[in-house]
């Protein structure tokens, strides 16, 4: 279908555009910015007066929960709060049951998505066989089937040597490792984080240090095998002055920030508000405010949601024997506008978090920009309408989120993937 997008305020950060320019879209791709190619008729025209017309956002780590977890979640209801959220891409983690270690598990999971005619889906691969640690996958065949990087989710390799012969067959080949930096024997048993909050709630600690010791033996093994890595959800200070510094000695390395991180810290965790239990945990408002300022100064690359439905009777359970995780998908968009609000950050910087940036690390070609030709993934919003969060609006399967209550800034009207209109409010 031909559609026209008129009076709307386009945000293209990737081509460093802020300005009223009309859309038009045909055979599912952008064929003209600011000026309708020649012959071009309309069978469908959306009035975006008011409104930012951006690329569709795109999630760094968002989980689907299937296969294997349908009881939490299930690729329908996700899609439709990716659609809500005005996300056209995610990036999956390879910890479903079983876990994305072989090509056929891959295959189907590309297939059920394509099927529903949603978002977009792209895999990361297992970097191990059953994220055990102990053998590598079959990381090239993994490629084929559709995977864009290779992640150990949250369960970090023990054998060091393991991960240093990953690392180089990765940088053989040409593939990304994403890893979240965690110390499994500090971190073991670990719930909060290991601070004042935790000591007088009588929660176990999570030290900052599980991270940075392990954060930092990363980078020396990327630095020694010349491994691309991406360093997902950091949540400590210390952890930016050593990537900053990786980098100056000619690491390839990236990284990005829940969203929650970027607006709760440990004290948040109240009077034992199981929506806080999140992995990494919520740390010091110090580290909280440090991680704000690197990613408005792009030391931080990108945003995530984090996304991981959980279902109520695992989040109803005490702190500490709750299920971690927090639903974000249709969070991920207004948590973004709040952090640029406060930070007096233009929206075309903002927006550029989680679009351009964050299709440059999922190395995704077709989206993340409204050039002529790319994929007409768009996202129509309100930045000035705020909504109330509640369970009733969440399109998600997993209500679970400490946002629950609050109005947050920005509202998505429509979502077109691949120019079909798959959502409208």
């Amino acid at each position: 279908m031909n559609i026209h997008i008129q009076n709307g305020r386009l945000i293209d950060p990737a081509n460093k555009i802020d300005a009223q320019h009309d859309l038009f879209i045909a055979d599912g791709k952008i064929v003209g910015v600011g000026s309708a190619p020649a012959g071009f008729t309309a069978a469908r025209t959306l009035d975006a007066s008011g409104l930012v017309v951006a690329p569709g956002l795109i999630d760094l780590a968002a989980r689907l929960r299937e296969p294997g977890f349908e009881y939490k979640a299930t690729l329908e209801s996700e899609m439709d709060a990716a659609m809500a959220g005005g996300i056209t891409s995610l990036a999956i983690p390879p910890d479903t049951d079983p876990v994305l270690d072989e090509p056929g598990l891959v295959e189907m999971l590309c297939y059920r998505a394509k099927k529903l005619n949603r978002a977009h889906v792209y895999p990361v691969g297992a970097l191990t066989i059953g994220l055990k640690g102990e053998q590598l996958s079959e990381m090239a065949e993994l490629v084929e089937a559709g995977c864009v990087a290779f992640s150990q989710a949250n369960t970090p390799i023990l054998d060091t040597r393991v991960l240093s012969r990953a690392m180089l067959y990765a940088a053989t080949f040409g593939f990304r490792i994403w890893l979240q930096p965690i110390d499994p024997y500090l971190a073991r048993g670990g719930v909060a984080h290991d601070g004042e909050v935790a000591s007088r709630l009588g929660l176990p600690g999570l030290p900052a240090s599980a991270e940075i010791i392990a954060l930092y033996t990363y980078l020396r093994l990327a630095r020694q095998t010349g491994a691309r890595l991406h360093i997902t959800r950091v949540s400590c200070a210390e952890s930016l002055d050593l990537i900053e510094q990786a980098r100056k000695d000619g690491v390839d390395v990236t990284c990005d920030v829940a969203a929650h991180h970027l607006h709760l810290c440990d004290m948040d965790i109240g009077y034992f508000n199981p929506h806080c239990h999140v992995i990494p945990p919520l740390r010091s408002q110090r580290d909280r405010i440090a991680l704000s300022k690197a990613l408005a100064d792009g030391r931080i690359n990108a945003i995530c949601s984090d996304h991981t439905p959980v279902d109520d009777d695992a989040k109803q359970a005490p702190f500490s024997e709750s299920e971690p995780g927090t639903t974000g998908l249709e969070l991920l968009l207004p948590l973004t506008l709040k952090w640029a609000a406060e930070h007096k950050l233009a929206l075309i910087d903002a927006l550029a978090r989680v679009t351009s940036e964050a299709a440059k690390i999922a190395g995704i070609a077709k989206g993340g920009h409204l050039s002529v030709g790319a994929r007409a993934d768009i996202c129509i919003f309100d930045p000035d309408c705020h909504q109330q969060i509640t369970r009733g609006m969440l399109k998600s399967q997993g209500k679970n989120t400490p946002f629950l209550g609050l109005e947050l800034p920005g509202r998505v009207r429509c979502t077109l993937v691949e120019g079909t209109v798959m959502y409208e409010a």
